[in-house]
């Protein structure tokens, strides 16, 4: 059976060599959900930047960048205008205060409540 254009979500661009879509609209939901559910803005409490944050667990925190961290984070910026690169910065320790700060105060919570 041949899918045609447009159905589970898929454009006519998005589809196999067979013609069936890349992917199933439940497995991009899924995908979706995975990458970006639970994340919550959050802004440095030393230069502003926000951020989206998820607490995992209590130890394990992802971090997404809504804006280019050389940019818009002083700590990163200070980096790249010394020569190096932002690639192996973990995190800037300030934004890593904040977070902490943010789950002590309940502002966000851990996957689960913990």
């Amino acid at each position: 059976m041949r899918a045609e254009a447009g159905v589970n979500g898929g454009a006519p661009g998005g589809r196999t060599t067979f013609g069936e879509p890349a992917a199933r609209a439940d497995t991009l939901a899924d995908r979706r959900e995975f990458l970006t559910g639970g994340l919550r803005p959050l802004a440095c409490r030393t230069c502003g930047t926000e951020v989206l944050v998820r607490k995992n667990s209590p130890q394990h925190t992802s971090i997404q960048w809504t804006s280019d961290p050389a940019a818009s984070c002083p700590v990163y910026a200070e980096r790249v205008a010394a020569g190096g690169t932002t690639a192996l910065l973990d995190t800037c320790e300030r934004l890593a205060d904040s977070i902490a700060h943010a789950a002590t105060e309940g502002e966000i919570e851990a996957a689960g409540g913990d």
